[in-house]
Parts: C-alpha cells; structure tokens; sequence
C-alpha cells in the first residue's frame, strides 16, 4: 500500500468546481491538504445565467472540513477571467501549483441544425476556457519548477458522438492543448494530462440512462486527485475513467504501407493497400509530432 498522498503546501484551482465532478476533486484536495480556489460562474448547464451560491457552499465544506478554500466567480470563457482566477489563487495563496480544468457546458443540437453562435459558445468555455487558465498558471507553474494540471477531455471528443459536434470539438482541442503543455513543461516539472470521466452530473444524467447510478463522480475523483499529486511522475497522456474502470487511451500509429519503390503511388496502388495501411495490429504512441516524423525517417532509410 502506497503511503498516504497528501498536498500540504499546495494550491489547487479547480474550475467548474460548484457541482458534480469539480465539486468532488475539491473537496479530497482540500481534505488532503491543498489550498484550493473553487472557481464556478454558477450558470445553467447551457451557460446562462450567474450566481455565487455554488462556489460559496464548496468553500464552506472545505473550511469545515478543516481546510483552506477561496471562492472565485469569474468565467474561464475570457482571458480576463482566466486571469482573474489565477490572480485569486495567487492574492489568497501566493502561488499555483494545481490546474483542474474542469468548466463546461452543453450546447447538443445535430449537426445540420446547429448554429455558429452554439459552436462558439462551447469553444469559449471549453477550449479557449482551458487557454485562459492554463496560460498564466503556466508561466507561474514554469517560473517555479513544479505544477500539475488535468484537463476535462471527453470519450465524445475521443470517439465522437451524435449531436456534439461542438463539444467534441473543443474536447478533442484540449488533448492537443494538454499534449503540447506536457512537452514544453517536461524540464520544469510540469506534467500535463487529459481525463475523460463518464460520471453522473448536471451535464450526463439525461443521457446516461440506467448507467447513471452506477456512475457517481466520487469514482472518478481519485485519479484526478493522483495526476494532480507530487507522486505521479506521468505526463502527456489520456485516461478513461468511470464506473470503477480506469484506463489508458491513446492516440498511436500504426506502420501502414510504405510506398518505397518509384514515384509516388497511384489511387489505384492505395486502393490496394488500403487494409495494410489500416491495419493496427501494430503500433507505436508517439510522444510527440517530432518522434513521428522520426518514424518515417526510419522507414526512408530503410
């Protein structure tokens, strides 16, 4: 058994955290120790609306817990805001060294219907919504030589799924995010990953069905609060998470079909090699663009 994990020391922003999964991960962060900023706007699942009443009442939890929490209203969806809400960690605590970025909302219509002005509403918060926070806690993060941050991607950015286009979209954008942060903070000790909970909340329990009872946000808590912890020595990857499973998904690639011989191939030659080329009974995971170009030098020196 592993010793305990515990963040005394350290300050944590969870974003989104007035209600279901954000909730969950401040709260065992303020119960193991950390400094936390509870971030949430308090709007309806679309968006709309504000209030102060759900951030509010996550702070009072972790202070009669015992621990140590400061309430932040402003929305991750302006760059203005995501500042605000690293100054907030920093004015209360004097630093950043925990980035949950966890804020969301839900815009589903199907593609054919779905409006531009629904398209931007989802980027805003979700994708340009991890920017806004990411970006200053990372200059911090780097400046000082340590920080963790977990962000909020989701197996219909992973996988797809009917009437999510925009949401998919903007999950799918914050693995590339994740990604990229991992890399450029590898020296600094900043490490950067991505988690797709399945988890009953605001924003599942009317498409989950019967799976939603079996799908609490407290399951998935302890691997978000693991990446968020001195101990986890991983970065650059993306887990599932749900239900009791915990898992890996990544994003590899495969030899394919090299056309070695002549000029470039013809429709006809891909047509032909289409199975070989989609053929994944082997494959590698990249840890970054650069090792997969170096894999096609590989191949081009034979």
């Amino acid at each position: 058994m592993s010793e305990p994990i515990t963040f005394d020391g350290r300050v944590a922003i969870v974003t989104g955290a007035g209600g279901g999964l954000g909730r969950t991960y401040a709260l065992e962060l303020g119960r193991r120790g950390a400094r936390v900023v509870v971030n949430d706007l308090g709007g309806a699942v679309d968006g709309t609306g504000a209030s102060s009443s759900a951030a509010d009442q996550v702070v009072t939890e972790i202070e009669e817990a015992g621990g140590e929490a400061v309430a932040s209203y402003d929305s991750v969806s302006t760059e203005e805001g995501g500042a605000e809400i690293v100054q907030t960690a920093v004015d209360a605590f004097g630093k950043v060294d925990i980035v949950v970025s966890n804020a969301g909302i839900l815009r589903d219509k199907s593609f054919a219907n779905m409006t531009m002005a629904e398209v931007d509403a989802v980027l805003d918060v979700h994708l340009k919504g991890g920017f806004n926070v990411s970006m200053p806690a990372f200059r911090l993060m780097k400046e000082q030589g340590y920080g963790r941050l977990v962000f909020a991607t989701s197996g219909s950015g992973l996988f797809g799924n009917f009437g999510q286009a925009n949401y998919a979209a903007a999950k799918m954008g914050l693995v590339g995010l994740s990604n990229a942060i991992a890399i450029e903070g590898a020296k600094y000790d900043v490490k950067s990953n991505a988690i797709a909970p399945i988890a009953r909340t605001r924003m599942t329990e009317d498409l989950l069905g019967p799976l939603v009872e079996m799908v609490s946000p407290e399951l998935v808590t302890p691997l978000v609060v693991y990446l968020c912890s001195e101990d986890n020595p991983h970065t650059h990857q993306i887990f599932t998470v749900g239900g009791g499973r915990y898992g890996r998904v990544f994003i590899g690639t495969n030899n394919g079909w090299f056309a070695r011989d002549g000029g470039p191939p013809s429709v006809e030659d891909v047509a032909d090699h289409i199975d070989e080329i989609r053929d994944i009974a082997g494959y590698v995971v990249p840890g970054s663009s650069t090792e997969e170009i170096m894999l096609l030098g590989q191949m081009l020196a034979g």
